[in-house]
């Protein structure tokens, strides 16, 4: 007679696996649906398509502007290799993180406020077969989403104008999307700590000095030495660092810190924005 083994004596990995994501996740918090918070959001912005694509032409204006611009006075300037490059050259992998961040972050920090605050839209999902992960997750994804079609669309531009100066740029596209990644887990989080409207002034009085002095549009060897400390704590400048070695074609050991930095950022991201969900929707 064949035996048939009882779920209690099967201790497969599977089984293993299960049990150690449930000690880990308290029941109810996540249930693997984030992907509808994404459908939900192609939905909404299917007809509110101009509003997503608005945010791309920014960075492009800086682009012509500074780059094109400004960049006709001050000629070549050093390259991240110490080679001789055009300004336009230099500030265009700058702008493009610029875009992912920008993309990201006030996605998930005006919108989601909007959303939690007013339209009371998290209540609704709760009430659905969602837990607050999938709702953070699944916003953070839709963040990320709009980051690297900023992205995308600025790297093309760049191909077009010839600023693209290395084949190693092909990895800049996943560079941006960690780069939005991190931004937008870090922006829901602060989201869930913001009371009003006008507590978003200290998203603009983030984001705006981080994109001027994150060596966006100028070198960091312009700064004395302890600001050139403090302007290497900024996620920008990592980024900026990270997209300007690619584009340009100079890799070194110091990408592994950059990328190091957002994977770190967005972990924290996403374990304090789906913990003050948890704490705001279900008391």
């Amino acid at each position: 007679m064949t035996r048939i083994a009882s779920p209690s004596t099967v201790d497969s990995p599977g089984t293993r696996a299960g049990g150690l994501l449930l000690r880990v996740v308290p029941p109810g918090m996540y249930v693997g649906r984030a992907r509808v918070l994404i459908e939900r959001s192609l939905l909404v912005y299917r007809k509110a398509w101009l509003a997503l694509v608005s945010g791309f032409f920014e960075p492009l204006f800086f682009l012509f502007g500074m780059g094109y611009g400004f960049g006709t006075l001050i000629g070549d300037v050093v390259g991240p290799g110490g080679a001789p490059i055009s300004y336009a050259a230099f500030v265009a992998p700058g702008l493009l993180a610029a875009s992912a961040m920008n993309g990201a972050i006030f996605d998930s920090t005006f919108n989601i406020f909007f959303k939690f605050k007013y339209a009371r839209l998290y209540d609704a999902m709760l009430a659905t077969p969602l837990g607050p992960i999938d709702v953070a997750v699944g916003e953070i994804v839709w963040a990320l989403i709009r980051g690297g079609l900023y992205a995308t669309g600025f790297l093309a531009v760049m191909l077009g104008m010839g600023l693209i100066l290395s084949p190693w740029a092909l990895l800049a596209l996943p560079a941006a999307l960690l780069i939005a990644f991190a931004f937008a887990a870090v922006g829901m989080a602060c989201t869930t700590f913001m009371r009003s409207w006008q507590d978003f002034d200290l998203v603009q009085l983030a984001v705006i000095p981080m994109f001027l002095f994150s060596t966006t549009l100028y070198p960091l060897t312009v700064y004395p030495d302890a600001l050139q400390v403090v302007v290497r704590i900024f996620p920008l400048y990592h980024g900026i660092e990270l997209m300007r070695g690619l584009t340009i074609g100079v890799l070194d050991v110091s990408m592994i810190g950059h990328c190091a930095y957002f994977v770190v950022m967005a972990a924290i991201g996403v374990v304090v924005a789906s913990r003050r969900l948890g704490t705001l929707l279900l008391k």
